[in-house]
């Protein structure tokens, strides 16, 4: 029996990583998409590298990722690479615009090019929604953007929408609410939130600095989230979904559970800094999965405090698998998992 062959951009993020892993498991043949870099940074998928194939590429750069397609003949290309993190939007609007909107249309172009019939994903998001319209969010919530990440990803998804309608392709997107895991950078806040308490803990720091304590976001587990990706590429007919756990939490709620599985009182901890509040903030997010149940057979099974749990126990771990010297860490094994 031939693999399927599938070609991720990202492969080296959160999510990347986990649907890289997802996909050896269904059988596939796996190829990612990675960035030419001096040191480049194959943390998260390094316990799987060696069954990967690796292709150097840019969503800056049309031709290499025409070259890549054509090389990797994939039956699908899963599009995660973007520029994710939203307040760095605010300070590289143009770069942000640049990979997370313009970078689509590059994949876009490159499929329709080398072979129209290969199927797509792109990854949309939640902050399309921004200053909501309504709650909760599902596919037909009018989108308002609040950043130029939100802005950035609502170009990629009309785009989407609209080289389906234009040139029947097989494209589709997937509204993804945050979703978290280990694997998470430390600039996202449930990072932030876990590592800040595992290291107060261990008595590494102090505080923690926070913004907006009221800001309420859907949080779901990204390894879940990863086969709502594949399953909307299963279907005969393309189209778009909301990926949601359905529960809003606040920030303020996200410190309790962490701060309470190392034993701690957040209020002793935290200091708010008006320096991490956005210039235009979004207040709730909060999505209604029901088409993705319906449709795809998908739902989360892991909750928001077993989640923070399962994140505060990692960073625990990591940290004290470290050599602290110097007041840098001095890595002693690979910790992604």
């Amino acid at each position: 029996m031939v693999k399927k062959r599938a070609l991720i951009t990202g492969v080296t993020g959160q999510d990347g990583s986990y649907l890289a892993e997802f996909l050896l498991e269904k059988g596939y043949r796996v190829f990612g998409l990675v960035r030419r870099s001096s040191s480049p940074n194959y943390e998260r998928i390094e316990h799987i590298r060696d069954k990967l194939e690796l292709i150097q590429g840019d969503l800056l750069d049309q031709n290499s990722l025409i070259e890549a397609i054509q090389y990797a003949k994939p039956d699908e290309v899963y599009n995660l690479g973007a520029q994710s993190f939203v307040p760095t939007s605010w300070n590289q609007p143009v770069l942000t615009g640049e990979f997370t909107a313009l970078g689509v249309t590059r994949i876009l172009e490159a499929i329709r090019v080398v072979n129209p019939k290969i199927k797509l994903y792109q990854a949309s998001s939640s902050e399309m929604f921004g200053a909501v319209q309504e709650v909760p969010q599902n596919e037909k919530t009018p989108f308002y953007p609040k950043s130029p990440y939100g802005v950035a990803k609502v170009y990629g998804h009309y785009i989407t929408v609209n080289y389906r309608e234009s040139y029947g392709l097989f494209a589709c997107s997937g509204i993804l609410f945050n979703h978290e895991s280990p694997r998470r950078g430390l600039e996202f806040v449930t990072r932030k939130v876990s590592h800040g308490a595992a290291k107060i803990k261990l008595g590494l720091q102090r505080e923690l600095r926070m913004g907006n304590l009221d800001s309420q976001r859907d949080w779901g587990y990204a390894k879940e989230y990863v086969e709502a990706m594949w399953l909307m590429l299963q279907r005969d007919e393309p189209g778009d979904f909301v990926v949601a756990t359905g529960k809003a939490h606040t920030v303020r709620k996200l410190l309790q559970i962490a701060f309470s599985c190392v034993g701690l009182h957040w209020e002793d901890h935290i200091v708010i800094d008006e320096n991490l509040i956005r210039p235009a903030e979004v207040n709730r997010l909060l999505g209604d999965a029901s088409k993705a149940r319906a449709k795809l057979g998908w739902s989360p099974k892991v909750s928001f405090e077993e989640l923070i749990m399962m994140m505060v126990e990692a960073d625990l771990k990591k940290l004290k698998d470290f050599n602290y010297v110097n007041g840098e860490y001095m890595r002693s094994e690979a910790f992604y998992f």
